[in-house]
Parts: C-alpha cells; structure tokens; sequence
C-alpha cells in the first residue's frame, strides 16, 4: 500500500533559526531530533523527503554504497529551482565522481597542507599588521576573514587575486538561496568562461599550481577544457566561502563566549588550538542546508524503510548537536574532543579540502586573538547582518575595534 503524505501537515526545511540564536540551529530540527532519528519534512517544491536529525543514522547513510549524491536522478530533493548548469563531481556517484576528484586531491593532503602552513601565517601576520595600522571600527569580513582564504586558493590555484572582486561577488550570486536560476546561472556562466580562459593560459604556459595540473588533465583527453573550467570554479568558490564565513562566525562566537576566547588566546598549546577549530566546527554550522542524497534501493534504518527514489536531507548543524554523541551540545566547549564532528561530512564524499581549511583556521584564530587581544564588537549582536539566505551561512559584515 503506497503511504499518503499531505506536504502542507509536514514542517518545512530548512527552518528559522531562533531570535537571539544565530549559532544554533532551528527549533524545529531540535524538535524533531528528539521525537526520532528520521522524518518527513516539506520542501519548496511541495516534495517531501527524509529528514535525518541524529548523529549515528547520518554517519551510516553517508557512507552507504545505496545512497547517491547524483543530483541529476529522479527523486533528489534539490535546494531550488534548477538553472540546468551541468553539476560539479562532488554531485556525481562513484566511479566518475572518484576519477574526478583523484585529478586534484594531491594538494590537499595533510602533509602539503601543512608545508604551507608558514605562508599562510604570513597572509594572516600581514593582514593582521594592515588591521593594526589602519582606522578603527573596520569590517573584519572585509580586512581579514575573506582575504585570508582567498590568498591562499588563489595561490594554490593560480588565480590571480587582483581579480578577488570580480569572482567573489559571482560566488556570492551562486550560493545565494534566494537567487533565480537565471541569475545563478549567469554568474557561473561568468566564472566559467573566467576558469575557461585561465585554463588556456596555463596550457599555452604551464606553472607550478594546481590549475596547470588540471589543464594538463584536458591535453591527455582525461577532462574536456569546460570540465576543467568547471573544476576551477568548484574549487575556487569551495576554497574561499566556507572557511571565510567560518573564521567571521568562529571569532563572534568567541566574543559571545569569553571563557572560550581567553583559553584560546592564552594557550601556546597547538593541540587545544587543533582542538578549538573541531569544537568550533561542531558548534557552528556553514553549510546549512543539508547534504542532500536519494536512495538507490531500499534502506531499513532505526525502523523506518527509506523507499529507492526517496529523497534524503542530513543537516551537519542537528547531527553535530545530538547529546548521545556530544554531551551539552549547545555549549561551546573548545577542551571538548569534538573530532568526530560531522562538519566536513562523512564517507566518499567527505570534503577534499578539509586538511587545508583546518590548518587556516588554526593560524588564522590562534593569531588574530593573541596580536589583538582586546578585540571586541563595535555593534550590538542584534545589529549583525547574517546570512539566513544563503547556502553558505556566516555574516556579511562583522564590525570590531579594540
């Protein structure tokens, strides 16, 4: 007997995050981690996918072969309206999302991320000299949180960063949840043909950077140049968004907790500042509209029966708050060991560039507090502009003097 859903009965996602809450997810998704493991929820399109709100389900279905990331199949519960674009591999299944993905992995191993570690400290210890030289309040979004991360990629890439402005704010275009197909579509049209024609250039005159390695990838017929631009531009937005809006939201959410923030500035222990960073990924939530998957067969998980073609909704931010998994979730503690935190995902397609995300944010928080140690908000927290519309969550502006 096929089950009956009335979508206008179920509660839609993503929900509203609570006034005065910023750091925590919705009420809703506390409310439903407690009555169960799994629900049904209602989309913008009026489908109605899983829901799962704890810890152990969502580890098991990420790294279940039956559940698939292709955001092309029947029944994927897509975060809106579609431009068309063809997608990038980390929405692709294995074998091509593998092949694809093996073509850039070598730089973001922990052993090349950290051989970098002693320049990006040098981008953190300049900007942090800009910052102390210039006027005061300033926009630490705008003078510290979004070049740090855009350096480096650029560098890793090479892209040059005098065209910072330009690829920002298409990115910004594209991750917007509000943004129509047309207007999303446009700006990674431009990214593309931005990608597409560095591509060019590094294969008329290869350098030592990331890029050259994939455009080598399209002279051995392994990639077409458009699959190339493409993977430009998932790496060049996927390397400055989410750790920029990580160390902005990281450093409020210190200054919200000054306990925390005195331990992490005291400390010249790296292990509590490695730590910090886990906590701090576990505690907040960037990407924060679910990793989105569809089953493939049948799934029998904690007495529910996923149906092959239903559609499957993880959201990292309730997961990582699950009290089975992390007593007192919604405390921050920076001492907790949080290392088993789902902010980076799980299985296949775990982040590719997670080791380097978290030796920046290791630099950048354990360097800015200690060389500005009486940093503080020049604004009411009420007054901060955060990002509830898009699909990459953070602050647009964060006003601080010291």
């Amino acid at each position: 007997m096929t089950e009956t859903l009335d979508p206008a009965a179920l509660p839609q996602f993503p929900g509203t995050r609570a006034k005065g809450c910023p750091f925590d997810p919705p009420p809703a998704l506390h409310a439903l981690q407690k009555e169960g493991p799994l629900a049904r929820v209602r989309l913008w399109d009026a489908t109605t996918p899983w829901l799962v709100t704890r810890y152990d389900e969502q580890r098991a279905l990420l790294a279940d072969p039956r559940v698939s990331a292709d955001v092309t199949r029947p029944g994927y519960p897509i975060q809106g309206r579609f431009s068309g674009d063809v997608v990038s591999f980390i929405l692709m299944d294995d074998p091509e999302h593998h092949r694809l993905r093996r073509m850039v992995q070598a730089p973001f191993t922990v052993r090349r991320t950290e051989a970098m570690r002693p320049a990006v400290q040098k981008i953190v210890d300049d900007l942090i000299d800009d910052l102390l030289a210039g006027p005061k309040p300033v926009d630490l979004v705008e003078a510290f949180a979004l070049p740090v991360p855009s350096l480096v990629i650029c560098e890793l890439l090479g892209v040059p960063y005098a065209d910072h402005d330009f690829f920002q704010e298409n990115s910004k275009i594209i991750i917007r949840r509000d943004a129509t197909p047309e207007d999303r579509a446009a700006a990674g049209g431009r990214l593309a043909e931005y990608l597409d024609q560095l591509v060019g250039e590094k294969l008329a005159n290869p350098a030592d950077d990331l890029l050259s390695k994939v455009a080598e990838r399209v002279k051995t017929g392994e990639l077409t140049r458009e699959g190339a631009a493409r993977m430009g531009v998932l790496l060049l937005i996927a390397g400055h968004e989410t750790t920029a809006n990580m160390i902005a939201l990281g450093t409020l959410a210190l200054l919200q907790n000054p306990g925390q923030l005195a331990l992490l500035r005291d400390t010249d222990d790296p292990a509590l500042v490695a730590g910090a960073v886990e906590e701090l990924l576990r505690y907040l939530n960037i990407t924060h509209s679910g990793r989105r998957r569809v089953a493939l067969a049948d799934i029998e998980i904690a007495g529910q029966v996923i149906k092959a073609g239903e559609g499957i909704i993880m959201p990292n931010d309730i997961a990582n708050r699950d009290p089975e998994t992390f007593p007192d979730p919604d405390e921050l503690d920076i001492r907790r060991d949080a290392r088993r935190h789902v902010a980076f995902g799980f299985g296949v397609h775990q982040c590719l560039g997670q080791p380097l995300a978290r030796m920046e944010l290791q630099v950048a928080y354990s360097t800015l507090y200690k060389r500005i140690p009486t940093l503080r908000l020049a604004t009411e927290l009420e007054r901060i502009p955060f990002k509830h519309d898009g699909q990459v969550y953070g602050v647009y502006e964060l006003p601080v003097t010291w």
